[in-house]
């Protein structure tokens, strides 16, 4: 498969081309080029390098990366694990690929076609595109249509065949698909349609797949004020029901038709008769208020009343928040992969992630945490400078917030008492929720999430599920869907997953044990950029004052490496 990994934020915008070459291209009837794309991700870039001046904004929001040019998994059906990934060279000729290790939604078999002669064994594919939410916010006064591509299309390829079925297979499929993970289906708008159909006619003539850029600027995308997204794929045969089938499957694509705050979907559905036979282009939408002449479905009616809100859920954010990219260089926590540790005096050590599986010498960051059952990195306000949560042995749970320019403000009570019979993780539990939440495990097994409440005492939960007993708990996007899971560490040493859907629920499927033999491992630390940009991992405590890192980014444990010491006299902070 050719793949085109895109990049940009909110910055600016990057691609990423063969050395040498400004355009991936093959010449013949039989080709597609991938022109210089934009893939806005909230800042981040899902290569190893950002786009010049745009430097990494702390988050704790699912991270979102490119599909990676793998064979897509299929699951059967009522099943809680995926199958072992096809043996490269076999691919589906129809279909493109989803991103390794992350487990795939149901989907039919697809029977294997002849791939046409002249052509690889692989679709191109493109990562979706988001808009920036501080561009949805604030609105620029003229909305504009975006600068396209002015190259003269190639009418010829386009093959006018009625369309309509096809855009309803996409509607409804991906309804099927919300509804079945407890989400609202989204409405549709002809207009919205009409943006995305002109762009699919476009790119298809063309033979270039490439976004529309700044498309939520588009008058025809109707100001939307609560999210907007376009995903693409193209296919060999005309199945429209595959197309979701693959943007089900790659983790990127997967958390858009997910996202909960999109309520409208246009679809844009062209045949060519070229070696790539269906290009399809939805554009998702989130507006507070329906825009007028929304209906219930492609060409349906208007529904009767607007969209129910839905239940309220802790997962709720209080308020839209989007952090500020600050100078971390001076600060005592200088990004998602630094490494802090508490020494036997209760000093924190802080060592910077400094490239691929390395850190800088340890520097003392803070005191005063003797008295600390456990300790955990995350941003919890939201200011763009890491903070620190300390669980005390005296039962209290404490919020020591980073700054900038250097060291922690004084220390904030959320907690006063019984935290210390509990088992924590730290992170981005709720998808629609910017704030990191706490998830709690108590003695009998029961998993609650405490709501992030900034400065406020955390005193309401909800319950998540049941885990049983573990010894340690790690919140970390494990399968590189989008979605944070649980990694939950028995007494023997075995390690259980249980995955997350970004609300206040688990997946409901039977439990996989992902590693076994960590009977000695006293820290987990989940790590991000430590082998590139948007690369996740964890950091092992172990034994023999050794840590070590396990990659992450493939959406399995790949083999680790250990991190140089010493960790003599020290416990990880997570």
């Amino acid at each position: 498969m050719l793949c085109a990994l895109v990049l940009a934020t909110s910055g600016g915008t990057s691609s990423l081309p063969p050395a040498g070459s400004g355009l991936v291209t093959a010449s013949g009837a039989n080709s597609v080029a991938f022109a210089p794309s934009v893939v806005h991700d909230d800042g981040h870039s899902p290569s190893g390098a950002g786009a010049t001046g745009s430097p990494l904004t702390p988050a704790v929001e699912p991270d979102i990366r490119p599909a990676s040019p793998t064979e897509p998994l299929v699951t059967a059906a009522g099943s809680g694990t995926a199958p072992e990934p096809a043996t490269p060279g076999a691919p589906d000729a129809g279909a493109t690929a989803r991103a390794g290790g992350a487990t795939a939604p149901a989907a039919p078999t697809a029977t294997p076609e002849a791939e046409p002669a002249g052509t690889g064994t692989e679709v191109p594919s493109i990562p979706p595109l988001w808009a920036p939410d501080e561009e949805l916010a604030s609105p620029s006064v003229s909305r504009q249509a975006a600068p396209e591509s002015t190259a003269v299309p190639a009418a010829e390829a386009l093959v006018p065949d009625n369309n309509a079925a096809a855009v309803l297979t996409v509607f409804n499929k991906i309804n099927e698909y919300r509804v079945s993970r407890g989400l609202n289906p989204v409405n549709y708008h002809a207009t919205v349609a009409a943006l995305a159909q002109e762009w699919s006619d476009n790119i298809a003539s063309r033979e270039v797949i490439e976004h529309r850029a700044s498309f939520w600027t588009d008058p025809r995308a109707l100001s939307p004020n609560n999210g907007a997204g376009e995903v693409i794929a193209i296919r060999t045969d005309r199945d429209a029901a595959l197309l979701v089938e693959w943007w089900k499957g790659s983790p990127g694509h997967n958390a858009m038709l997910l996202d909960p705050r999109f309520n409208v979907m246009g679809a844009g559905i062209s045949y060519t008769d070229r070696t790539y036979q269906i290009w399809g282009v939805v554009n998702f939408f989130g507006y507070t208020t329906l825009p007028a002449g929304t209906t219930n479905s492609p060409g349906g009616s208007a529904p009767s009343t607007a969209l129910p809100s839905p239940a309220p859920s802790m997962c709720d954010a209080p308020v839209r928040h989007m952090p500020p990219t600050l100078d971390l260089s001076a600060a005592a926590i200088k990004g998602p992969g630094d490494l802090v540790t508490v020494d036997s005096a209760g000093q924190l050590l802080g060592k910077a992630a400094t490239g691929a599986r390395t850190f800088g010498a340890a520097r003392v960051i803070g005191s005063g945490f003797a008295g600390a059952k456990e300790v955990f990195t995350t941003d919890w306000d939201r200011d763009g400078a890491y903070d620190l949560l300390a669980q005390r042995t005296n039962g209290t749970l404490t919020l020591h917030r980073g700054i900038a320019g250097g060291g922690f403000h004084a220390p904030v009570t959320l907690g006063n008492g019984g935290w210390e019979t509990l088992t924590l993780a730290v992170g981005g539990w709720c998808a629609n929720n910017r704030m990191p939440q706490i998830l709690a495990l108590d003695g009998a097994g029961n998993l609650y999430l405490y709501p992030n409440k900034g400065m406020g005492d955390l005193s309401v939960r909800t319950f998540v599920g049941s885990v049983g007993t573990a010894r340690k708990l790690s919140m970390v996007d494990y399968d590189a869907d989008g979605f944070q899971d649980v990694l939950a560490l028995r007494a023997d040493g075995a390690v259980q997953l249980y995955r997350g859907l970004g609300t206040t629920a688990l997946r409901a499927e039977a439990r996989a044990t992902v590693a076994t033999g960590w009977g000695d491992v006293t820290g987990i630390r989940p790590l991000r950029d430590v082998t590139g940009l948007n690369s996740t991992g964890l950091a092992l405590r172990r034994a023999s004052d050794v840590v070590q890192y396990w990659d992450l980014t493939s959406g399995s444990l790949a083999s680790p490496s250990n991190i140089a010491g010493p960790w003599a006299g020290q416990r990880l902070a997570q």
